[in-house]
């Protein structure tokens, strides 16, 4: 009897500090806690991620392999309390940012998770290099602590499939010229009956087009020009992520595309050649455009001209119209003396031939 008080008294004591102060615990601000009672998570009712917006984006045969349970968020605050049976899973809902490169399993693949591999449609091996930005989803938080066994390196394995499958099938848009570019210079140099400087302006457009076009079918320089669709492109396709694995892709930013180096200064001289060719096309056109203008304007100098002469004689041909109206016939020939004379003053020297 005298040990068992002892013995009591330590039971007690141990079941107040573990399962009475012990089972208080708080949720951070940047955190989302699930509970569990005897290993199951609560759930709200029998509602599922089919029924959220996130599953929304999934295709019909990814719905029946991504349904996970929808359960009980514990937001930020406390003290919580917990019995022993019970555990309490938290997880930072915190946006991390790491390189596209990054393998959670493997720390020496893509170059020591510094750049990616992949080959484009023209068979040429690249490397990438950007970030991703991520965060935990607390609208699937059963699919990140329960559904997948290291999410993160599902995600990134997801991303990194549908990047290198993009770049393999990437091709840039044609350069376009429009009808109304070219329609506009080509009107006014035939009002000003110069159609040499419409074949000149359409040849400089053709040239612009083929020494865009030339370049454009090179699948690096495709991919370089279009680096914001192709940011784009990742964030839309991974939208899904949510729904599969519980975590969201905030945004994906591709900064850099190297290509191979034994053929990085072919490429680069391909480039330059481009670059002075279109400098070129671009200089011929515009002085191909300044002499379009130049006509334009000597065809408004010269129609105001003709319609101040047409002005001048339909106001002449109305007066004197008028004159003949009121004074009669010998009016207009008074007119007509008083006109002579007018053009005698002006004159240095007459010659007037003789009646014979």
């Amino acid at each position: 009897m005298d040990l068992l008080a002892p013995i009591l008294l330590g039971v007690f004591a141990w079941f107040v500090l573990r399962c009475i102060l012990g089972g208080f615990y708080i949720v951070n601000q940047n955190e989302r806690a699930v509970k569990t009672i005897f290993g199951k998570a609560q759930r709200i009712g029998n509602k599922t991620t089919l029924d959220d917006p996130i599953s929304d984006k999934l295709r019909e045969n990814e719905k029946e392999r991504y349904t996970y349970p929808q359960v009980k968020v514990i937001l930020p605050g406390g003290p919580y309390f917990k019995w022993p049976w019970e555990k309490i899973y938290k997880v930072s809902i915190a946006i991390e940012t790491t390189n596209m490169a990054y393998d959670p399993e493997f720390p020496n693949a893509n170059q020591k998770n510094t750049v990616l591999d992949a080959v484009t449609k023209d068979q040429l091996n690249i490397a990438l290099s950007g970030q991703i930005r991520y965060r935990v989803s607390d609208r699937n938080l059963y699919a990140y602590i329960f559904g997948v066994k290291n999410p993160i390196a599902h995600i990134m394995g997801y991303f990194v499939s549908v990047l290198r499958e993009r770049i393999a099938n990437f091709e840039g848009k044609e350069p376009l010229i429009e009808a109304e570019l070219l329609q506009v210079p080509v009107t006014a140099a035939q009002g000003a009956g110069s159609s040499s400087e419409t074949g000149t302006y359409s040849t400089f457009a053709a040239l612009q087009s083929s020494a865009s076009s030339a370049v454009q079918g090179i699948s690096i320089n495709d991919l370089r020009k279009n680096l914001r669709v192709l940011n784009d492109h990742m964030d839309e396709e991974c939208v899904v992520s949510a729904a599969r694995y519980g975590v969201v892709l905030e945004a994906s930013l591709i900064t850099q595309i190297d290509p191979p180096a034994e053929v990085e200064s072919a490429l680069a001289a391909i480039n330059t050649a481009h670059n002075q060719v279109s400098s070129d096309i671009s200089l011929a056109q515009a002085a191909a455009d300044q002499k379009i203008v130049q006509a334009q304007r000597a065809v408004e100098i010269e129609t105001l001209k003709a319609q101040g002469e047409i002005e001048t004689l339909q106001r002449l041909s109305a007066q004197l119209r008028e004159l003949k109206e009121q004074g009669g016939k010998e009016a207009l020939l008074v007119y007509v003396r008083n006109a002579k004379l007018a053009l005698f003053d002006q004159t240095k020297r007459i010659i007037r031939r003789e009646k014979q």
